[in-house]
């Protein structure tokens, strides 16, 4: 019960990464039976419905359902910590963001036991997903990723409130951790892209479920519609996902150097720049409908343009490594195979940007490397990096280095066998989603190499697995700041303690703890008295909100909208409630503090 009615960020954090861990995994499933069906040519393993239905539900988990929710139990369990506050600016949204999200998930996810998974692919293009080309299925993506975009989007503006408003005193937005930064522009972005892929889920669930035609050619419609739609989300998703990796990247290079990171204010405008032209390049994804010179040449430039404060970054990373004391731990192993891996991932964007050669480059297999070693090569190495960093952070105990080493290279041997050898398929003429090929064209090589890397990334994860359950085994005694770091979450207990801070810090430059260390203080300076700390109440209300909603959706989807009614009416009556209740929350007193202190 305490973990259902939770509104600590830190017990949410926790929520949002065991919810995400185990998305990851059901995606990384449906990713290596991809990679079984196309080990060699004609295979029979699934068969062409079955392979849409994965390659669909494998795009869609691993982007809204695993590296969503692992972003933000970063951003939860860490950026309260970083900017030295007591909890978000509004922890009953957090909550119900966590629980919207969840309901979405695990919606979708039920399709499989009902008739069928989504086959339209990830993108939802219509007329694939429209009820004449699809099943049911495509139902359960419109409302399953209508529900889990609610709870990303009140979670993308909680912490753009909580990071505004609650930094501890001194703590200038040009002294705030890079992983707050990333975290900050990201949360922008969720607020201004997500509204566009939500009018276009609705759009798209009055045409499956209620006969409209926005998108019905012969009824006036347009299909191009849905692309600049999708996109218009798409292409700043691409850097709500990247972005916190950034900041993930910048912390571990840093604290594993044992050096400032180098050119904080650049690495801050550089995240800035990123954010703003990320609207910008949405058509790079549409060169090959018809649009026309012009339309093409001007997001083709505004692509290139992305590169450049990119670029600021990569070289800023290698400037940080430079000339510091630099430790190999699995945190720094992962960090620093991240930067030539996403270089990688980064030239073939700019080749993808020449509208004449992405002519050729569409729809092939060169187009799933990229974009894998963005996502792959970028994002999840910036996750596990984070993983291991915070993970004594978050739980108080330390992951074995041994077994997370062997895990790395595990990983990174197998993404790149996966995933190179990809650029050539593509080269080659493969197109993608094909659920199988002929023998003899040159592709059967290289995809069963695909498909042995995809196995070696498999053994990898399961090697984290592993790793997290002995070290579950092991008693809570990780110390405060095991890797010596620089920042505010290194300055209280492992794990945090309710109320995070006893007196909120006195934050006196970047780096505040490391400032506090160099000075020959052994804790950081207190910028209040003691004094009692107010926290607000756990609440069941964002559980049953989100079931009423996951109620709701299966009544719309089967027809039922007596009990769509009952959904929506238990989700309004919850709101109603939480209106009335006035929650004042509890006190804990100081003297129960020192108390705790003194039997410790």
């Amino acid at each position: 019960m305490d973990w259902l009615t939770t509104v600590d960020h830190k017990k949410i954090g926790i929520l949002y990464l065991l919810a995400g861990g185990l998305f990851f995994l059901l995606g990384g499933l449906e990713a290596i039976l991809i990679r079984v069906q196309l080990m060699k040519p004609m295979n029979d393993a699934v068969d062409a419905s079955m392979f849409n239905q994965l390659l669909t539900m494998h795009g869609t988990t691993m982007i809204f359902f695993a590296a969503m929710p692992l972003i933000f139990a970063f951003m939860n369990a860490v950026v309260p910590l970083q900017i030295g506050a007591r909890d978000v600016a509004f922890p009953f949204v957090n909550s119900l963001g966590f629980w919207l999200f969840f309901a979405g998930g695990l919606l979708m996810n039920t399709s499989w036991l009902l008739g069928g998974a989504p086959d339209a692919g990830w993108t939802g293009y219509v007329p694939l997903s429209s009820p004449e080309y699809s099943g049911r299925g495509t139902d359960f993506y419109v409302l399953g990723l209508q529900i889990a975009g609610i709870g990303t989007l009140i979670g993308g503006i909680n912490f753009l409130v909580t990071i505004i408003n609650m930094r501890a005193p001194g703590m200038s937005f040009m002294r705030m951790p890079l992983f707050t930064w990333t975290s900050f522009i990201t949360s922008a972005l969720i607020l201004f892209a997500f509204p566009a892929i939500t009018v276009g889920l609705v759009l798209l669930m009055f045409e499956r479920l209620f006969h409209a035609n926005f998108f019905d050619v012969a009824a006036g419609g347009n299909v191009v519609l849905w692309q600049h739609i999708f996109w218009i989300f798409g292409h700043p998703e691409v850097y709500i996902l990247i972005l916190p990796a950034f900041g993930i990247i910048s912390e571990v290079v840093s604290t594993f150097s044992h050096k400032r990171l180098f050119g904080y204010s650049a690495m801050v405008f550089a995240t800035v720049i990123i954010g703003f032209l990320g609207f910008m390049v949405w058509v790079h994804h549409m060169f090959t409908t018809g649009l026309g010179p012009v339309g093409n040449a001007l997001f083709s430039i505004a692509t290139m343009l992305i590169a450049v404060p990119t670029g600021i970054k990569i070289f800023n990373w290698l400037f940080t490594l430079w000339g510091g004391q630099i430790r190999f731990t699995t945190a720094n192993l992962f960090a620093v195979g991240f930067i030539p891996t996403f270089v990688m991932g980064g030239m073939t964007g700019v080749m993808l940007a020449a509208p004449a050669a992405d002519f050729q480059f569409h729809d092939s297999y060169f187009v799933v490397a990229h974009f894998h070693y963005v996502i792959v090569g970028g994002l999840v190495f910036g996750l596990f990096s984070g993983l291991y960093y915070w993970w004594p952070k978050m739980f108080g105990r330390m992951l074995n280095e041994t077994l997370g080493k062997w895990m790395f290279w595990f990983f990174f041997i197998g993404f790149h066998l996966t995933f190179f050898v990809q650029h050539f398929l593509g080269l080659m003429g493969m197109p993608r989603r094909v659920f199988t090929y002929l023998p003899n064209q040159g592709f059967d090589t290289l995809n069963l190499v695909s498909s042995i890397g995809a196995f070696s990334m498999g053994v990898g994860t399961i090697l984290l697995l592993v790793n997290i359950v002995i070290t579950a085994m092991k008693p809570k005694n990780a110390p405060a700041d095991p890797w010596d770091g620089r920042t505010l979450e290194w300055a209280i207990p492992s794990p945090p303690p309710e109320y995070n801070f006893k007196q909120l810090p006195l934050v006196r430059g970047l780096d505040p703890l490391f400032k506090e260390k160099m000075e020959g203080k052994k804790e950081m300076t207190p910028a209040e008295p003691l004094g009692p700390i107010h926290m607000p109440s756990p609440s069941i209300l964002p559980l049953v909100m989100s079931i009423g909603l996951f109620i709701a959706g299966y009544g719309f989807m089967y027809h039922y909208y007596w009990v769509s009614g009952i959904g929506v009416a238990i989700t309004l009556i919850c709101m109603l409630l939480r209106s009335l209740y006035d929650d004042h929350g509890y006190h804990i007193e100081v003297e129960e503090l020192q108390d705790k202190e003194v039997r410790a």
